[in-house]
């Protein structure tokens, strides 16, 4: 019987649990696990920068609902994957990262790139440990999965000494486990979907919003629960995508107007943070069902009147059943009322995206962008300002089909976010919509896209400015504004530089054009497109 030596292991424990790509930067820690994938037939996708290794299997989870994998080498290799597991970590997104680690015969000694790792990620993961053995490989990875998708889900992180990956074991004696981590998503109660629904049936002027607790994989359950509601629909973070552009509950810009008149919100998946003003938008006597996998969401800055500890898909689900008490014939006064605030709000945003001004109006880049990409692509959102507005735009029509960065406020991880993407779905248009400063993170990884030939199609709304924060500082300290101006770089010149498709566009009726060229093009692209500095009112940072 053959012998595998531990990068096999892992791989083949690896594929066990469904995964087929990993995200890397090669390193000598972890050339056994490379090996090891290959053997298995495990993709290996190498990036630039170990940070977007762990952005792009955040992404692979998200859009697979399978566990998403990056393998980086000792030392700088793993702090460099800190923000990105910190980012996954604050939208609850499982995901693995393994860890190469000095020998274990030089602990202590200062051997090259010597760290004790998992010390360093115990506030940002779920579980952090190192494998000493061998033999216990797969163990480790079932183990890792399991707190993996634990609640929610939040990232793991495993390293393994190099003596430990290269040794071999009889494949015989190697237990790869099964069975060991449910896949049932949990369920709600009877009495609880029986409450939820008498609540619903009662009220008189509903709402639903879902966020980012609302897995993508599985949220499909959301349109016939609402069709049968008849309330006003608004999506946050990975729920964009799970009602379709154009349906005629789905709500954007009336958010505010909606919250405010409401007697009850059923929060699915919701985070009361800075993006959902903490929950005080909401009227103070509405009646607030939350329902949220991981119990700690649920009463956080909000109290509520129904918290249930479900998958919020799952929940709906099982709230079909009960939909004979809630359905209504046809839309109430009060949701009729909202959709006409909402298309009133949208015809405000249609009068400034009609601008015809040079540099290019935010309103109108988003426009002419959102119905470049249309419904069925995948956008990475990437920036602060620029991608707010464009948010607003997307008519993208899929669950989990609008990767952002989630609650952390990650920039550059629009580039890692798009390569996990074009790589599973390599049929499908893959874009970014970047700011100019979320470009500067990862830019560099055009060149990973041009070395493996994915032709995503990025687009820059630069203002040459730190637009958000230009616009905070000028508020606290108008005369001595510093480090807020970037210029307008020839971003997309670095491109063609690496190989790909650029142009620079300073006027709106040539920023169509030039992302119809791009996508004819067949190669990576970036368009660069010289937007107006707008000054926005309100901040993130609120109290």
């Amino acid at each position: 019987m053959a012998s595998l030596h531990g990068g096999q292991i892992i791989a083949r424990a690896l594929r066990a649990e469904g995964v087929d790509t990993i995200f890397t930067l090669t390193g000598g820690h972890i050339l056994p696990i490379l090996d090891g994938c290959v053997l298995e037939g495990i993709r290996v996708v190498d990036v630039r920068h170990e940070q977007s290794a762990a952005h792009a299997a955040e992404a692979y989870t998200r859009l697979t609902g399978k566990l998403g994998v990056a393998v980086v080498t000792a030392g700088p290799g793993v702090t460099d994957t800190v923000t990105g597991v910190a980012s996954a970590y604050y939208a609850a997104v499982p995901m693995l990262v393994i860890g190469g680690r000095h020998y274990i015969r030089q602990e202590l000694r200062g051997g090259l790139q010597e760290m004790d790792h998992p010390r360093l990620f115990h506030s940002i993961t779920g579980w952090a440990a190192t494998a000493w053995q061998a033999d216990r490989l797969a163990d480790y990875v079932a183990t890792a999965a399991r707190h993996a998708f634990t609640g929610r889900g939040r990232p793991v992180f495993l390293d393994v000494p190099l003596e430990v990956l290269a040794e071999t074991i009889p494949e015989e004696s190697l237990d790869f486990g099964t069975r060991y981590r449910t896949r049932e998503p949990v369920g709600a109660d009877v009495d609880q979907l029986r409450q939820a629904a008498q609540l619903l049936a009662k009220s008189e002027r509903p709402v639903v919003f879902a966020g980012g607790g609302l897995r993508p994989a599985a949220a499909g359950a959301l349109v016939p629960f609402v069709d049968a509601l008849q309330a006003p629909v608004y999506l946050n973070g990975a729920a964009r995508g799970a009602l379709p552009h154009g349906h005629p509950l789905l709500g954007k810009r009336s958010r505010k107007v909606a919250f405010a008149g409401a007697d009850l919100v059923l929060a699915l998946g919701v985070d009361w943070d800075f993006r959902t003003g903490y929950g005080k938008a909401i009227a103070s006597d509405a009646t607030v069902i939350h329902v949220d996998a991981d119990a700690t969401k649920i009463g956080w800055n909000r109290p509520v009147e129904l918290g249930i500890v479900a998958d919020p898909a799952r929940f709906l689900e099982l709230a079909e059943g009960e939909a004979a008490a809630f359905a209504r014939a046809e839309a109430p006064t009060w949701t009729t009322e909202i959709m006409a605030a909402e298309a009133s709000a949208n015809a405000t945003a249609a009068d400034a995206a009609a601008s015809d001004e040079s540099p290019i109006h935010p309103e109108r880049f988003a426009r002419e962008v959102a119905d470049f990409f249309g419904p069925d692509a995948i956008v990475a959102v990437d920036g602060g300002d620029v991608v707010s507005t464009t948010a607003s735009w997307l008519q993208v029509s899929h669950a989990g089909h609008v990767l952002d960065p989630g609650p952390f406020g990650t920039l550059g991880t629009g580039a890692p976010f798009a390569l996990a993407a074009k790589v599973l779905f390599p049929e499908k248009v893959v874009g970014i919509v970047y700011g100019d400063g979320g470009f500067g993170f990862n830019g560099m990884e055009f060149d990973t896209f041009v070395r493996l030939g994915l032709p995503v199609i990025g687009v820059v709304g630069n203002n040459g400015v730190w637009g958000n924060i230009k616009t905070i500082h000028r508020t606290m300290f108008p005369d001595r504004l510093v480090a807020s101006d970037l210029g307008i770089r020839p971003y997309h010149a670095m491109v063609e530089a690496l190989g790909g498709y650029g142009e620079f566009v300073d006027q709106p009726d040539e920023l169509r054009p030039a992302l119809d060229r791009a996508l004819a093009s067949g190669l990576p692209s970036l368009i660069n497109v010289h937007v107006a500095e707008v000054m926005r009112l309100g901040s993130i940072y609120s109290m």
